[in-house]
């Protein structure tokens, strides 16, 4: 574990806002998951943090530090969900990508709506969201198997500056979930929360 000062971080206000999308995918999946973390953050880094559920087209995207999306199906941003998205994320904004299994496709289609000259970019493991208050050198961790594929974090980044992270075959919101959900050990549901913490830490801090 990496220590810093936590005054730094006590009177640190943020919103976390669970992205509601259209397309059929379960936007609402895991939902225990941010409200777990939220409560990790403000217990391991004296955060005031808060969560709650924001429209990907909604204008309140813009009270939110960072936004999490998950799912396991298709995803369509209308050309307004696009454009407020892009918005959001050149003003400041963050977009946490998690696929639940079976979302990348989808996603990798949409977010090049949102930024047609940008790519996903593997990060590389000495990246700073991988070392933050807690040390991950070896990149994310691999909290559920589906396809035997090593978990990996793609980021989107404008002009020098991270605006989404893409954590695929991880499975870290279900990591982040009660761990009866999905029988997880303490080990596990620790390590995931832990490197959600990083995550929100990083944008806090970058």
């Amino acid at each position: 574990m990496i220590t810093f000062p936590f005054a730094a971080f006590s009177q640190t206000t943020v919103k976390i806002g669970v992205l509601k999308y259209s397309g059929g995918g379960d936007w609402y999946g895991n939902p225990t998951s941010v409200p777990n973390l939220v409560e990790f953050c403000n217990k391991t880094m004296h955060m005031n943090a808060s969560h709650s559920t924001v429209d990907v087209g909604s204008q309140e995207i813009f009270n939110y530090t960072m936004v999490h999306m998950t799912g396991h199906g298709n995803v369509v941003f209308s050309p307004s969900d696009v454009q407020n998205l892009r918005e959001y994320l050149l003003s400041g904004g963050f977009l946490h990508i998690d696929d639940n299994y079976g979302l990348d496709k989808y996603i990798r289609r949409e977010m090049k709506k949102v930024f047609p000259d940008a790519e996903f970019v593997e990060l590389p493991l000495d990246h700073p969201i991988y070392n933050q208050q807690f040390a991950f050198p070896k990149g994310l961790p691999k909290i559920h198997e589906h396809d035997a594929k090593p978990a990996q974090g793609f980021g989107i980044e404008i002009d020098g500056r991270l605006v989404c992270f893409y954590t695929y075959e991880c499975d870290l919101g279900d990591g982040w979930e009660n761990p009866e959900v999905h029988n997880d050990t303490n080990e596990i549901h620790q390590t995931a929360l832990q490197m959600g913490a990083n995550i929100v830490r990083y944008i806090c801090t970058h």
